[in-house]
């Protein structure tokens, strides 16, 4: 009996020690057994939330570059079968992402005191010479510096987001989440951080103030051309929930977001066009925004989309092709792109008359757009639309009076094109019946009418033509030679 227990204790102290796991099972940056390995452009294997979080905070490894990162499955399966094999316990499970965070700041509070630091084992292909890369005294301020400004934003009014960085001293570690998340070469990760940024920012206040800094509308440039739909598609929402603070404006325009939302606009997923509409609208009630939007190439797509577009992408086009043609350099650039007969069309076919009606106001205001309406038949348009009043609210008959009186300061032409079109006796009525503002505005069309019929009644154009006073040089600069 007792050289049998003897041998039973013989044969299960083995047993007793826990075998450890190969060394390509460990993270060379977290020195934990890996359950979500990921192999990056250099080739070496780390778990994929280190990953992550190095690039969130710009640490770099010597050897190592984490442009592309693809799931080693089959190490894995290797780790996993390893356990199941040597009942290796517990199985480990992904690392989360505020741990590894933390994990990495860590590291960089400690290398800023020292410019090189080695750390024993950091890859498994390393030799003794490898080292951790020194992080730049630079690269640890500008970390600091953005902590401090998504802090501010979340507690003090925006105006306030430019205090010192030593007021705050915990960045918040939700924002440095979703950005790792951004980063991430894994289109899950990306999918599930624009699906949480447009969760949030859709309600929140707080959180559109928060979310939109630099370094996210940077992370977030190159998912709004994502080959992906449901990461387009939520990425330009994102952007739209961004825009509605007037804060953030001018900032989401600087950030370099408008060629992407172009790009959507003219080819992008459905969805995700009608998002870019409704985000460019947004982006120019701005009036710093207006000039850049147009210098970006944004007014052709936006009149091919109202043209051609869904219902909800007409609408937002259209509004976003009022604001924008506020500047007298964008109405330059519509009337160059055709948009007045366009426009004329679509009035006439009763199509979105109302916010058509908006643009042809402002086009009407500038000598281009002027010039072009006259050439095209705007009068006659406009004075049959007033004739058949057939508007849907009292604003689109404003504004169809408001283009006219634009028309009007066409001189002469105008007023033979009113007079054969009937506009006397239609606004003679408007300023009869008409509201204040309607009146006011017939009014004024009428005035400049019958101070030009006076003008005409005193000159004798016949007797003109026929006298001396019309030199030869004259009419040859008129109507030209031969």
């Amino acid at each position: 009996m007792g050289s049998t227990k003897h041998r039973w204790r013989f044969l299960r102290s083995p047993s007793t020690h826990k075998k450890q796991p190969p060394p390509e099972f460990i993270c060379p940056i977290s020195n934990t057994l890996m359950a979500d390995p990921v192999i990056v452009s250099s080739g070496q294997t780390f778990e994929r939330n280190c990953v992550l979080a190095c690039i969130s905070l710009s640490y770099k490894l010597a050897t190592a570059d984490f442009t592309t990162i693809i799931p080693n499955l089959a190490l894995k399966t290797a780790i996993i079968n390893w356990c199941h094999t040597n009942s290796y316990s517990p199985i480990p499970q992904p690392l989360d992402i505020r741990s590894a965070l933390n994990m990495i700041k860590s590291l960089i509070n400690k290398e800023s005191g020292f410019k090189e630091r080695r750390i024993s084992d950091c890859l498994s292909s390393a030799s003794e010479d490898s080292v951790v890369a020194a992080v730049a005294v630079s690269t640890a301020a500008t970390h600091d510096s953005f902590s401090s400004t998504l802090n501010l934003l979340t507690t003090r009014p925006y105006c306030y987001s430019s205090s010192s960085s030593s007021e705050i001293e915990n960045p918040i570690q939700e924002d440095e989440e979703v950005i790792c998340m951004l980063r991430s070469g894994l289109m899950t990760d990306q999918e599930n951080a624009v699906v949480s940024l447009r969760k949030l920012t859709r309600t929140k206040l707080e959180a559109r103030l928060s979310f939109c800094t630099p370094r996210l509308l940077s992370a977030m440039r190159h998912l709004i051309v994502s080959k992906y739909c449901s990461i387009q598609v939520n990425s330009v929402a994102v952007l739209v929930n961004l825009s509605l603070e007037d804060e953030n404006k001018v900032k989401i325009v600087r950030s370099g977001i408008v060629p992407p939302l172009i790009e959507v606009l003219r080819s992008g997923f459905p969805e995700a066009q009608d998002h870019a509409a409704g985000a460019l609208f947004s982006l120019s009630l701005d009036d710093q925004n207006k000039t850049a939007i147009g210098v970006l190439g944004a007014l052709p797509p936006l009149l091919h989309a109202l043209r051609s577009g869904s219902e909800r992408l007409q609408h937002d086009s259209a509004l976003a092709l009022y604001h924008l043609s506020l500047v007298q350099s964008n109405r330059s650039k519509m009337v160059k792109l055709g948009s007045v007969q366009m426009f004329l069309n679509m009035v006439k076919a009763g199509h979105m008359t109302g916010r058509v009606m908006l643009v042809l106001c402002n086009l009407a205001g500038s000598v281009e757009g002027r010039a072009a309406m006259l050439d095209g038949g705007g009068v006659e348009c406009l004075v049959g639309l007033l004739s058949r009043g057939e508007f849907d609210s009292e604003l689109t008959r404003e504004c169809c009076l408001g283009a006219l009186y634009g028309l009007s300061q066409g001189g002469l032409r105008f007023k033979g094109l009113a007079k054969e079109a009937g506009a006397e006796e239609l606004l003679m009525k408007e300023e009869e019946n008409g509201t204040d503002r309607c009146k006011e505005k017939a009014k004024k069309i009428l005035e400049v009418m019958q101070q030009k019929y006076e003008e005409e009644e005193t000159v004798d154009w016949e007797a003109l033509l026929n006298s001396d006073e019309v030199s030869r040089s004259r009419f040859e600069v008129v109507y030209g030679k031969g």
